[in-house]
C-alpha cells in the first residue's frame, strides 16, 4: 500500500487506526488491563476528541512486570541468547516497524498533535536506532588484560537485568527506540513506561515486539502516570537501571529514589535552554535564519534541544531577526494530518496554558514582541510562533525552559559576551554555532558548556553520534555506542596459569 499523500488520505487512515486501538498494557506478552481497572484518556490535542481509554497502571502493575522481567532475565531466554540471534530478533522488529511506519507515525500525531510528516521523521530515526543497535552488539569485543606469563586477565561486558525505561511524549516513539534499543540489545528485560500525555505508539510497537520474537517477559509496556507507577519502577529493589528522559526537576527525583532503594543506575536526559549563536560572518542569512526559526519552531517547539534563546552579533542583528521573524511567518500550525502544516497542536491544555503564560510573562517583563502571541481560535491547542526581541538573561523567557515555540534574541559584540550569555544557564543539552572562521568555530565549539555543539547546522547527527547533555541537563547518552555501555556492566576475571 502506497503511503498517503493528501489530508484526506491521512484522515483515511486515521479512521481505520483508531477503529481499532489498543489501551492496556503489555504484560507478559498479554495485554491486560490494570489491576485496579483505572483508566485515563487519551485525546487528540487537534480536535479534542477522545482517542481511547488506556490502562492506567501502578504499583500492583509494576510488580507484576517486574517479578515476569526478572524471571526471563535470570531463565536467559534473552539475556544468554548468543548476540547475533539477538540482532536477528531486532531486525525483524526494525523490518515490521518499517512496515508499519505510517501507522505508527500516525499515532504520535494524533496522540501528541505533531505534524504527521514530523512524525514519519520520527520513525526513521526510530527504525534507525533499533537497527543500528542490533547491528552493533556481535561487533563489541571484550578484553584482555596485559597480564605476565602466568595469569589471563579477561573484561567481559554484560547485561544489568531489569532496565526501566520512562519516555516522554514530544517524540514518543523515537525516544523510546533510543532507549530501549541498546538495552535490549545488551540482554536485559526492559519495562517501558511511555508517558501518559502519548501511550498508544508503544502499545503498538509491543505487539510487533511480540511478533518479532522477543521472549515473554523481556519487553513490557506500562501506561500510567508518574506519581504511581513511574515512582514503583524507581522505587523498586529488582530493577537495576533507570532511563529518563524528561523534565529537570523529575529527573531529579528519579536520583533521589535511586538511592532510596538499590542504587540503581539512573541515566537522565533532562531539560535544555539552548543557545544559537550567530556571528556576523555567517554565510547566508537567508537560510540561517531559516534553521534558527525552524531551531524553535519544529514540533511546535516541544523539543529538548530546541534552540530557544538566539543570540545575534549586533551588526547584522535587526537584518537578521527581520528574516527569522518572516520565517516565522511562514511556519504555522495547522491540521496535524495536513502534509502542508509545519506546525501542530500543543500536546495538552496545560502545556497550552503554560506557554501561554510564558508569552504574556515576556510582554510585561519588558522584551518587545515581533511577531505571534495571540491565541487562534477553534478546539484545537495552537499556538502560532512567537518571536521576542531585547530579551535579557534574567527574564523567564530567557533563562526557563517554555517547551514551546517561543524564540528569545539576544544580542552581543563580542566573541567572550556571546559565550557569557550561552553558558549563564543551568541547562547544557545542546548549542549552535554560525560562523565561516574556523578558528573562530574551534575556540567556540570547545568553551560551550554543553553536550553537543552543532556547528553551521541545527540537530545535525546520526545514529553514531551520542546524545545528552551537562550541567541540569543530565548525564546519560542516548545513540552510538556510547549508549551501550550504559546497559552494561564490567566483570573482571583473573585466572591464574602457574
Amino acid at each position: 500500500m502506497s503511503r498517503p499523500q493528501t489530508l484526506s488520505d491521512w484522515q483515511a487512515l486515521a479512521a481505520r487506526v483508531t477503529a481499532q486501538l489498543e489501551g492496556n498494557a503489555f504484560i507478559n506478552d498479554e495485554f491486560v488491563p490494570a489491576v485496579s481497572g483505572e483508566t485515563f484518556e487519551s485525546l487528540n490535542p487537534a480536535t479534542g476528541e477522545r482517542l481511547a481509554m488506556v490502562a492506567s497502571c501502578d504499583s500492583a502493575d509494576a510488580e507484576i512486570a517486574i517479578r515476569h522481567a526478572r524471571a526471563a532475565f535470570k531463565r536467559g531466554v534473552w539475556s544468554r541468547m548468543a548476540p547475533v540471534e539477538r540482532k536477528g530478533v531486532m531486525l525483524r522488529l526494525a523490518a515490521l516497524m518499517e512496515a508499519h511506519q505510517d501507522e505508527l507515525a500516525l499515532l504520535d500525531s494524533l496522540d501528541m498533535g505533531k505534524p504527521v510528516t514530523s512524525a514519519l521523521n520520527d520513525m526513521a530515526g526510530a527504525i534507525g536506532s533499533i537497527r543500528h543497535q542490533a547491528e552493533s552488539i556481535d561487533k563489541l569485543y571484550g578484553e584482555v588484560a596485559p597480564t605476565g606469563e602466568q595469569a589471563l586477565g579477561m573484561v567481559l561486558r554484560e547485561p544489568l537485568g531489569v532496565v526501566a525505561s520512562i519516555v516522554p511524549w514530544n517524540f514518543p516513539l523515537m525516544m523510546t527506540a533510543w532507549k530501549i534499543a541498546p538495552a535490549l540489545a545488551a540482554g536485559n528485560s526492559v519495562i517501558l513506561k511511555p508517558s501518559e500525555k502519548s501511550p498508544l505508539s508503544a502499545l503498538r510497537l509491543a505487539a510487533l515486539a511480540r511478533e518479532a520474537g522477543i521472549p515473554k517477559g523481556v519487553f513490557q509496556v506500562l501506561p500510567g502516570f508518574g506519581h504511581t507507577v513511574g515512582r514503583a519502577l524507581a522505587l523498586s529493589m529488582d530493577v537495576e537501571c533507570l532511563a529518563f528522559t524528561g523534565s529537570t526537576a523529575v529527573g531529579k527525583q528519579l536520583m533521589q529514589y535511586a538511592g532510596q532503594s538499590n542504587l540503581k543506575r539512573v541515566f537522565l536526559e533532562c531539560g535544555g535552554k539552548s543557545p544559537n549563536i550567530v556571528f556576523a560572518d555567517c554565510a547566508n542569512l537567508d537560510r540561517v535564519a531559516e534553521s534558527a526559526a525552524a531551531a524553535i519552531f519544529y514540533n511546535q517547539g516541544e523539543v529538548c534541544i530546541a534552540g530557544s534563546r538566539l543570540l545575534v552579533e549586533n551588526s547584522i542583528r535587526d537584518a537578521f531577526v527581520a528574516r527569522v521573524v518572516a520565517a516565522a511567518e511562514r511556519m504555522q500550525p495547522g491540521d496535524p494530518l495536513d502534509p502542508a502544516s509545519f506546525m501542530g497542536a500543543m500536546v495538552d491544555r496545560i502545556q497550552y496554558e503554560r506557554v501561554m503564560g510564558y508569552i504574556r510573562q515576556g510582554v510585561e517583563e519588558g522584551a518587545a514582541l515581533r511577531v505571534g502571541g495571540e491565541e487562534v481560535d477553534g478546539p484545537g491547542l495552537f499556538i502560532r510562533p512567537v518571536v521576542f526581541d531585547g530579551v535579557t538573561p534574567e527574564m523567564a523567557i530567557g533563562c526557563e525552559e517554555i517547551f514551546g515555540p517561543v524564540l528569545s534574541v539576544f544580542g552581543f559584540e563580542t566573541e567572550d559576551e556571546a559565550l557569557e550569555l550561552a553558558n549563564d544557564s543551568d541547562f547544557g543539552l545542546a548549542a549552535g554555532v554560525w560562523s565561516r572562521d574556523i578558528d573562530r568555530i574551534m575556540r567556540v565549539t570547545r568553551r560551550l558548556e554543553s553536550g553537543q555543539v552543532f556547528v553551521n547546522n541545527w540537530a545535525g547527527g546520526d545514529q553514531t553520534m551520542p546524545f545528552g547533555g551537562v550541567k541540569q541537563s543530565g548525564n546519560g547518552r542516548d545513540k552510538s555506542h556510547h549508549s551501550l555501555a550504559e546497559y552494561t556492566q564490567l566483570k573482571s576475571v583473573w585466572i591464574e596459569l602457574s
